[in-house]
């Protein structure tokens, strides 16, 4: 302590030293065989990509939302039995936000309840300053937390950095002189054992894992660190369980899950083979509250529309949802690309709706005001078991309306989606114009394996694909002794295209090409490579509005783009309109900087119109929609010719004019009325003003 230290740690909230822990919490001390000493990330923290510290404000939020919720209208003495547990507990931030909403709240009861009262007898509550502000003992808080607080991490190096954080907090504000005088005056220690609050173990898996693996490594064991919560907090599950459970889960993808996923298949409803570890814990959680008790925790929001998350949507629907804050792509945590959300529940049936707030940006004061603001409600049995949208109860009618009027993308098209190609090492496989016609004088063979190639940046909507690139498409099973020009290009990457069983393993995995081929053939095992010479609609899986194009000249395209083949050009007609911009924005995950994930398994149940050809209305818009597509195209075309502003002008204005007609037959075809219209049509121009 200063002098002796240059630092003052007295004038340091507790909160601040946690996040500095948290840093460690990470890191492990190696040393080599040659006695060097190095700092290093431990293996599954360096995997999962960081360590990240729980913002202050989001903390706050959760713990207010459930801890205070069930402190509502009780007295400190009903107070006592509360409690509160974090199962992932990491530095402690949660249990820090908790127990200080608990000395708070403690303190103004007191003070607003006669607080001369409660500063006398044998085990004061409250002491007076000089300057006349009231305090809670030190034997006070410490009560609070020994009685209130719990705590679970699988990582001992966490549960001792949550423990010094906690009593770091008892201590808060309080100096050396008046410590010492209630210490003395209580002959009580300065900080409680915090022993049977906090404690060491994976929260998912209990000890019964050990009787299936009764031959398993003693290390293993040891990493896998299995729970007896009926042991461990015995009273508590007696009585029911927790009357809270909040926190922030270890954000772990599956891959690196294990063997720890059989035993998440046999004990946990919302298994799924790609779910990642969130999903079990908010499983556990809920499962370990009370009746009535409360649920706060902040997550990945691909729970709510990834195909691994359906089971957990099944479930969660049949629970009293509270609330949902989806923060879409904003960067809650620094440093880190989470897109997370945070979920409330409470144990109870569930009711009609549900409060949802879509965060659209960070400039908000309090997030407490700014959901009272923009929230709105979900009917929570409206919500589709394949992906829920959190939209107002007008838009999900609507959605519902433009369901009911068309069939699945997937069906229309029977299921027709592929996407591009994956070559294994950009490098050797995609060459430019140059070195193509370079291969060919070489070799006129060459020509018969060099396609054209486009990247998903490259399409624009009703625009001629264009690119520079190509690509050495040899797919399994071409000799390449056919084409020495190729050969000889492809020679100078062999040692970097030669299969190495090391580089398949997923960690280790460099980008070289896994599985069974041979040295010059791409990493696509491509058996509808056919479909790309034929005449298809390409869109993009990223993009910030519909990107979907047409080509009818053999363009093969790179991973980054779907390919639909067909010759109708009703269907782009439909995929460009305002309508399906409105369900971009309903239904499509959102990434960092106002774009959309246009995913088959996201996009595959969106609505088509089909058309009955029997009805004359119906085959008129639907020729109207081919043939302006057409010009569309044609206009597209000579706008990336022209060469005048007026003749640019022009061209946009025509554009511009159709796609309104477009929009106009579509509007039509969906018997969408005036006010629907308006829903849609001032969303796009949001949508828009946004990018």
């Amino acid at each position: 302590y200063y002098p002796e230290s240059p630092y003052e740690f007295s004038v340091l909230p507790a909160e601040i030293l946690g996040q500095i822990y948290e840093q460690f919490l990470g890191k492990i001390i190696a040393v080599s065989p040659g006695r060097r000493v190095s700092v290093e990330e431990k293996p599954e923290v360096k995997k999962s990509g960081g360590v990240y510290y729980t913002p202050t404000y989001i903390v706050d939020y959760i713990v207010k939302e459930t801890v205070g919720k069930f402190l509502d209208g009780k007295t400190p003495k009903e107070a006592e039995k509360i409690k509160i547990l974090d199962p992932a507990c990491g530095s402690g931030s949660f249990l820090i936000g908790a127990y200080q909403y608990l000395l708070d709240w403690h303190k103004n009861w007191y003070v607003e309840n006669n607080p001369e009262k409660w500063a006398g007898g044998k085990s004061p509550k409250l002491y007076q300053t000089e300057g006349g502000d009231w305090f809670l003992t030190t034997g006070e808080r410490k009560k609070i937390l020994l009685n209130n607080i719990y705590g679970v991490d699988i990582d001992n190096q966490a549960v001792e950095v949550t423990k010094l954080s906690l009593l770091l907090k008892v201590l808060e504000g309080e100096s050396d002189q008046r410590l010492a005088t209630q210490l003395k005056m209580f002959q009580e220690r300065a900080l409680p054992n915090m022993g049977n609050n906090i404690k060491c173990g994976n929260s998912l898996i209990g000890t019964d894992f050990l009787k299936d693996n009764i031959d398993m490594a003693e290390d293993e064991l040891y990493r896998i660190n299995p729970f007896d919560w009926q042991g461990e907090f015995p009273e508590i599950m007696e009585n029911g369980g927790f009357d809270v459970v909040t926190g922030n889960p270890p954000y772990v993808r599956q891959e690196l899950l294990g063997d720890a996923k059989i035993y998440f298949q046999s004990h946990y409803k919302v298994y799924h083979g790609t779910a990642d570890l969130y999903a079990y814990f908010i499983e556990k959680s809920i499962s370990l509250l009370k009746d009535q008790g409360f649920f706060g925790i902040i997550v990945a929001n691909k729970w709510m529309r990834a195909n691994y998350g359906k089971s957990l949507r099944e479930w969660l629907k049949q629970k009293h949802i509270i609330e949902i804050i989806d923060f879409g792509d904003l960067p809650v945590f620094q440093q880190a690309t989470t897109y997370p959300c945070i979920l409330i529940v409470k144990r109870d049936e569930p009711e009609t709706y549900f409060k949802a707030t879509n965060i659209k940006d960070r400039h908000f004061i309090d997030l407490k005001d700014y959901v009272n603001q923009e929230s709105f409600k979900v009917k929570q049995n409206s919500l589709d078991d394949n992906g829920w949208n959190l939209v107002d109860e007008i838009s999900q009618v609507l959605l519902e309306k433009l369901k009911s009027k068309g069939i699945t993308l997937e069906e229309y098209v029977n299921k027709e989606v592929y996407r591009g190609i994956v070559t294994g090492f950009n490098e050797a496989f995609v060459i430019d114009s140059s070195t193509r016609e370079k291969l060919i004088s070489e070799d006129p063979k060459s020509e018969e394996l060099i396609k054209p190639f486009l990247a998903g940046r490259d399409v624009k909507k009703y625009q001629c694909p264009v690119t520079e690139q190509y690509i050495i498409f040899t797919r399994r099973g071409i000799n390449i002794k056919d084409y020495p020009a190729i050969e000889k290009h492809l020679k100078q990457f062999k040692e970097k295209l030669m299969p190495k069983p090391e580089d398949w393993k997923g960690e280790n995995w460099h980008g070289r090409k896994p599985g069974c081929y041979q040295w010059y053939e791409i990493q696509d095992t491509i058996d509808y490579y056919q479909e790309f010479e034929k005449s298809k609609i390409i869109y993009p899986i990223i993009c910030n509005q519909p990107e979907f194009t047409c080509d009818e000249t053999g363009i093969y395209t790179n991973d980054k783009c779907f390919i639909i083949p067909t010759t109708d050009k009703y269907l782009p007609g439909i995929l460009n309109s305002s309508v399906f911009f409105f369900l971009f924005r309903q239904i499509l995950p959102k990434l960092r900087g106002d774009f959309y994930e246009v995913r088959y398994i996201y996009f595959k149940n969106f609505p088509i119109r089909k058309i009955d050809f029997s009805n004359s209305t119906d085959k008129i818009k639907h020729d109207q929609i081919a043939e302006l597509v057409n010009r569309m195209l044609n206009q597209n075309q000579k706008l990336s010719q022209s060469r005048t502003p007026q003749e640019k002008k022009l061209l946009q204005r025509q554009i511009e004019m159709m796609d309104r007609k477009i929009n106009q037959l579509i509007y039509e075809l969906y018997d969408l009325t005036a006010e629907e219209i308006k829903i849609i049509e001032e969303g796009k121009r949001t949508g828009i003003e946004n990018l």
